[in-house]
């Protein structure tokens, strides 16, 4: 998998990373071995989809069916079929990448204020 120079990585864990490439407007989510692009509002939506999963009913339900979650995002050609366990991770991860661009608005709100 190779990272493009005009990447600059947002957030990172053991298990993916989230970059943001400015030439192609887009971030980019290495998760699972695979490196897929997704233009911001298809970014959010990736969350809220991740968000819905229900995690405690997959760890309460003992039938085989609940052990894996398939997601198709909007905007993407990739379908993930994910465990519990990559599950948790991704969640780790996409919140991670939706805090960083949450920090990074409110410095830019606070050194425009600070600077006017």
């Amino acid at each position: 998998m190779t990272i493009s120079s005009d990447f600059k990585e947002l957030f990172r864990t053991k298990s993916g990373c989230i970059y943001q490439c400015d030439k192609d407007l887009c971030f980019y989510v290495e998760f699972a071995g695979h490196l897929t692009p997704y233009k911001f509002a298809c970014f959010l939506a990736l969350k809220k989809l991740i968000d819905k999963i229900d995690l405690a009913s997959m760890i309460c339900n003992s039938e085989n069916c609940c052990d894996m979650e398939i997601v198709n995002p909007c905007g993407s050609d990739r379908i993930y079929v994910l465990s519990l366990p990559q599950i948790i991770e991704f969640k780790e991860l996409l919140a991670g990448g939706k805090a960083m661009l949450q920090l990074n608005s409110i410095l830019k709100e606070r050194l425009h204020v600070a600077m006017a």
